[in-house]
């Protein structure tokens, strides 16, 4: 026998309890989740695992490539499917944390399978995918449930430096366990060092890539570790009492109601979603090509990309913290207006750029075998434009978080962030291919960059005409 749906005495209830904000340890520990779910992303996505699996456990750097690309759509399609889904689930039994724990467990399960993914091995190509893919389901739905916490834990008026403090604090987290990996786990396979020259802790056989199988068990612990405060003393809404069939029902006919209004009455929140659903896709492609734009333009080898990310991480963590001051101050909408305004200045002098010119015109002596890390003049100035995509990349982001919080009904707050990470997710193939298609036409690195400034300028456009209804 089925449950009622929650009486309105009962959901306003739930609404004054989750308008009482946390207090400091309370805040600390929503903050700590983004640290604590960063190094699967940072890591296991970006740069060790993904690279490692590309390169020494597939059979070639190709299919590795291939293979990778299959797999992050699969998981990005199941994301986008069900995001909103099981938003509005969390929605109708109310409580939040159950749900974060439970995909922050299908996370750990997911990555810590990738230790086995040995190369030369048996299925050590389908346990690495299979891994790869189930640890970023579990850590982007986790991520959807920790962010519709947020606008009951302060203030409207200082949600923007929440979420900015949040974002920073993640970046860091990547940035801490990078370092650690590189510096002491992952060791090259020809050396036996890792980048500082040291031989890899507990063993770990570079012969193997142990040190970066190892970031899978790493990132689960990690987040293990760091979301304890979290559940300890983060408040979350109280439960509705609905069971999970009902909840699951009620949910469902919560979301056909939603997604109805938005077509009719929500204008102004569905041109916000596809302005996020644009430019999100445009990001992901810069970043998923700078490093690639780098070693074909300067010849930049894992090193020097590597430290280039490590740059960008730093700048992104200063961005994302001073971007959350400035969003509380200026406002969410005028935060991600101009960073994105700076992205688009930024990737059209990237373009601008090849190993012997800059401004497209101005001679520029390019790089030289043996000259030292970012010798040439171009390279130099592409180190400085990552800086800058690094500053405005964090607060564009955390912006974009905090203006949904205030476009978006409070009672349906769990399955608007469902939407908002649909959004993100469900053209994020559509940069990429883009930025594949054009190259592939022209011959052309810089040709294909471009086609980036189209997502940033048309998502500008898009966010113009939205106003938050709401203060």
């Amino acid at each position: 026998m089925t449950q009622p749906a929650p009486t309105a005495a009962a959901q306003a209830d739930g609404h004054r309890a989750a308008s009482r904000h946390a207090g400091p340890a309370g805040i600390a520990g929503w903050v700590l989740f983004d640290w604590s779910m960063q190094p699967f992303f940072t890591l296991v996505t970006t740069f060790v695992f993904g690279p490692f699996f590309a390169a020494r456990v597939a059979a070639s750097a190709a299919d590795g490539q291939a293979l990778w690309g299959y797999a992050t759509a699969a998981a990005g399609l199941v994301i986008a499917l069900m995001s909103p889904v099981l938003g509005a689930v969390a929605d109708a039994s109310g409580r939040r944390k159950p749900w974060v724990m439970a995909f922050g467990l299908l996370m750990a399960v997911g990555s810590t399978a990738l230790w086995w993914a040995i190369p030369g091995t048996p299925g050590a190509v389908a346990i690495g995918l299979l891994g790869f893919a189930i640890g970023t389901i579990g850590a982007e739905f986790a991520t959807v449930f920790n962010n519709a916490m947020m606008p009951g834990l302060v203030p409207k008026e200082r949600l923007g430096r929440l979420s900015g403090l949040g974002w920073a604090c993640g970046y860091v987290g990547g940035l801490i366990s990078l370092v650690l990996t590189l510096g002491f786990l992952s060791a090259s396979p020809e050396t036996g060092r890792t980048l500082l020259g040291f031989g890899p802790l507990f063993g770990l056989d570079p012969a193997t890539g142990a040190g970066d199988r190892a970031t899978g068990p790493l990132s689960a612990v990690w987040f293990f570790v760091f979301v304890l405060p979290m559940l300890m003393f983060t408040p979350d809404r109280p439960a509705t009492g609905l069971g999970l069939r009902a909840a699951i029902r009620h949910g469902l006919a919560e979301l056909r109601v939603t997604l109805a209004a938005l077509r009719r009455d929500e204008r102004n929140l569905m041109r916000f979603l596809i302005a996020n659903m644009i430019y999100t896709d445009g990001l992901a492609a810069l970043f998923a090509f700078g490093g690639i734009y780098a070693a074909g333009v300067f010849g930049w080898t894992t090193i020097e990309i590597g430290i280039f990310g490590i740059l960008l991480t730093i700048t992104g963590t200063i961005g994302a913290w001073l971007g959350g001051r400035l969003d509380d101050r200026l406002g969410s909408k005028a935060v991600v207006a101009g960073a994105l305004t700076v992205l688009i200045a930024a990737t059209i002098l990237i373009v601008s750029i090849d190993g012997g010119h800059i401004l497209f015109v101005l001679p520029a002596a390019g790089p030289v075998p043996g000259d030292g890390l970012f010798a040439s003049t171009p390279e130099r100035l592409y180190v400085a434009l990552g800086c800058v995509i690094g500053l405005v990349s964090g607060p564009m982001q955390a912006g974009s978080r905090t203006l949904l919080a205030h476009l978006a009904p409070a009672e349906r707050i769990g399955q608007f962030y469902g939407l908002f990470a649909l959004s993100g997710k469900v053209t994020s193939f559509a940069g990429p291919l883009a930025v594949a298609f054009v190259t592939d036409i022209s011959e052309s690195q810089r040709a294909g960059a471009s086609v980036l400034l189209a997502f940033f300028a048309v998502g500008l456009w898009l966010l113009a005409g939205t106003a938050a209804r709401r203060a």
